[in-house]
């Protein structure tokens, strides 16, 4: 009787098992590995390669931090140097050459009359505990409690950041709308919605029924981005600023994500020519490491010592990555480069959007981009906007990242595209970026079924 010989079925490669062990141990919370189901093991400027060997274009770019691409030399080389030095890697808010360094650097960035006359706080490892010390900041100083903040927002995820963002189910600030073009909460879209955004938050503040007492604070972003990459006019930032000054309330703008360069100007605010009187910073200030602060005007710095502190708000490996990497974008120009080849870019995309029925709407500043999915077979509002696809878009974000693309969601319905490269990308890279989303786009339309369950969204000028 013959022997046979059992082989032994081979083992899982290493990666399915993180990726088993990490749905296992971490919480349901989680959000960018259940889309991004990928093991980063090296990266490097705008690629990532896998524990499976796969290499991925990056345009998530750990959601806008990492200015100058995944482990930059001029960043590698100051962390190492702080390392080599010896010197404190922990120093709550002491002064420190390091952070001196740091400070130095980001007012030699900011707009005139901060970088005279302003003050900065260190608030901790994330954009949300600047977002809170802002909003302490001005309640101390005018002595009021109440905020006011805009559709669609978001501000981060602790108590009183939430309270302020779009989705929030948390009370403590009056929204008002923002304007959104596309989606024009007026009807009208252009600058007559915002006008009569503008126009609504005027009114509101100064009406004695209407239900809203004079705020602490203003807090906006320049261009929202979780909110589905929406850029602000220019002339209703001029009028928020107006609008606030006038009465008295402090503006707080929020440059978490568009700060550092990311839509053509070192700081988003620069392109309106605005000067708040709190900026918030966070992610591509620390050079790819965590750190947050508030820089703010003089005149509000009013409150006590301690009045907002935190334990690792003195990260000197991140202040030292930051101020390497706030020099490289200002000394080689890649605020500008952001705008030239984001304008690129977007007109690609916008011939792209020609070519498919199911992209409603392209937008953003620099390299902060966006491109609104939709149900083609659904009927156009007045102006011309139909509902989003959620469902097209997840299969569009799988399908880029089938093709080696890495992209995010964001919008009001996850309905929007994001593109958030370094400011280090190339002309070739920014090619092989669109071309394969654009293969993406076109692979999804033929496999997504419509949001009802109707025939798949086809290319323009095909047949169903």
């Amino acid at each position: 009787m013959a022997l046979t010989e059992t082989v032994p079925a081979a083992a899982p490669p290493a990666h399915e098992g993180i990726l088993r062990r990490q749905s296992l141990r971490e919480s349901a919370a989680r959000t960018y590995a259940r889309s991004l189901p990928i093991v980063p093991v090296r990266a490097r400027g705008l690629t990532i390669e896998g524990a499976d060997g796969r290499r991925y274009l990056d345009c998530l770019s750990g959601a806008g931090t990492l200015a100058l691409g995944h482990n930059h030399p001029v960043v590698l080389e100051a962390v190492r140097a702080v390392l080599d030095s010896g010197a404190p890697l922990h120093i709550l808010d002491l002064a420190t050459p390091v952070k001196d360094a740091f400070t130095t650097e980001l007012f030699a960035t900011l707009p005139g009359e901060l970088a005279e006359k302003g003050r900065i706080q260190f608030c901790g490892p994330a954009g949300t505990d600047a977002v809170e010390a802002a909003f302490t900041l001005v309640r101390t100083a005018t002595g009021r409690d109440g905020l006011t903040a805009f559709s669609g927002a978001y501000h981060g995820m602790t108590a009183g950041a939430l309270a302020a963002s779009g989705g929030a189910r948390h009370p403590g600030a009056a929204r008002l709308p923002y304007p959104y073009a596309y989606r024009c909460p007026f009807g009208v879209g252009g600058e007559r919605g915002a006008e009569l955004s503008a126009r609504w938050t005027e009114n509101l503040l100064d009406d004695p029924k209407g239900g809203l007492s004079r705020p602490a604070g203003m807090i906006l972003e320049p261009v929202q981005g979780e909110g589905g990459v929406i850029p602000a006019p220019a002339g209703w930032l001029r009028r928020m600023r107006e609008i606030t000054a006038a009465r008295g309330i402090p503006l707080i703008v929020d440059e978490v994500q568009t700060g550092v360069g990311r839509t053509g100007t070192f700081w988003a605010v620069e392109q309106s020519g605005i000067v708040p009187d709190v900026l918030v910073l966070s992610k591509a200030i620390g050079g790819s490491l965590p750190l947050a602060a508030i820089v703010y005007r003089e005149e509000l710095d009013t409150w006590h010592p301690g009045a907002h502190a935190g334990t690792f708000r003195g990260n000197q490996l991140a202040m030292a990555a930051g101020t390497a990497t706030l020099a490289y974008v200002r000394r080689n120009g890649l605020a500008a480069r952001a705008a030239e080849l984001g304008a690129t870019m977007l007109t690609r995309l916008h011939t792209l959007a020609t070519a498919h029925d199911c992209i409603g709407d392209v937008r953003g500043r620099g390299l902060m981009l966006g491109v609104e999915i939709v149900d083609r077979d659904a009927d156009a509002d007045p102006l011309g906007a139909r509902p989003a696809d959620p469902a097209l878009a997840a299969a569009i974000q799988r399908a880029c990242l089938d093709r080696g693309l890495i992209v995010e969601l964001g919008g009001r319905h996850s309905a929007v595209v994001r593109l958030l490269p370094p400011l280090t990308l190339t002309d070739e890279q920014a090619d092989a970026v669109l071309d394969r989303l654009a293969d993406a786009i076109a692979a999804a339309v033929r496999t997504t079924p419509g949001p009802m369950g109707s025939s798949p969204t086809t290319l323009r000028g095909t047949p169903a």
